[in-house]
């Protein structure tokens, strides 16, 4: 058992990719097994990692969550600005521009029209809760925009730990409901041909929500949804920490 701690402890890294990859493929499990696809494994695995975040700190009495406990300290690292802000990058640069003309002005309209109420809605609810400070009302109405958008804005404007994972959950809650609610609502807003799903995409954001609502409607829609959503969600990153802000700076 001692040479099993040595050598996780020193691999932490590689631990750490090895829970995070075996919860995943449970997540995902879980969604086509209990969800048929509604729920997308993704939603499942981030709420998967905030309950394990809070039981790791609360045993452990640190305030890093699971990356307290020694032998997952790795993660501390894995799930750190640097390793986040890479996969943010990679993506974006998988996306091309002329793909976002083929939805025509009403796309590009609906990514900033969607990140706007989305964030206008999420800082409403942060004021309401009693949030005074300009950065942590930021973060919250970021991370109704997505649960990316908000920890890249909290980080860049130097939100404390709390409130990005707060804005973490406000983005998952909004996921899970677009995921669920996009095929219940698909019939009466005429969610049936690709220029629909594009400009659905850009006003809902959530790539993982748009994508797990479309499939559960018309998996031929998913590719279109989420071209758009993955716009929105470069879109959030630009403005939350820069216009947005110093918007919320000027009024608090």
């Amino acid at each position: 058992m001692e040479i099993l701690e040595t050598v996780f402890i020193r691999n932490n890294l590689i631990v750490a990719f090895a829970v995070v990859g075996v919860t995943i493929w449970f997540s995902y499990f879980l969604a086509d097994k209990l969800t048929q696809g509604r729920i997308h494994g993704s939603a499942i695995a981030i709420a998967l990692g905030l309950v394990a975040a809070y039981f790791g700190g609360t045993a452990t009495g640190g305030n890093s969550g699971l990356a307290d406990v020694t032998l997952l300290g790795g993660i501390g690292l894995m799930g750190g600005g640097m390793m986040r802000d890479f996969a943010i990058v990679s993506t974006a640069f998988g996306v091309h521009l002329s793909e976002l003309k083929k939805a025509g002005i009403a796309g590009v309209v609906s990514i900033f029209a969607g990140v706007i109420v989305s964030f206008i809605v999420g800082a409403a609810i942060a004021v309401m809760f009693g949030y005074t400070d300009p950065a942590a009302i930021t973060t919250i109405g970021a991370g109704a925009v997505t649960y990316i958008v908000g920890p890249v804005t909290g980080e860049a404007i130097g939100a404390s730990n709390e409130v990005i994972t707060l804005s973490v959950a406000a983005g998952l809650v909004k996921s899970i409901l677009v995921m669920i609610g996009t095929p219940l609502v698909a019939k009466y807003i005429g969610l049936n041909n690709p220029q629909s799903a594009m400009v659905y995409g850009g006003l809902m954001g959530t790539t993982s929500g748009v994508a797990a609502g479309l499939a559960a409607t018309d998996p031929k829609l998913v590719p279109y949804g989420a071209m758009t959503a993955t716009f929105y969600t470069g879109v959030g990153c630009l403005l939350g920490p820069s216009i947005l802000y110093f918007v919320v700076s000027g009024i608090f």
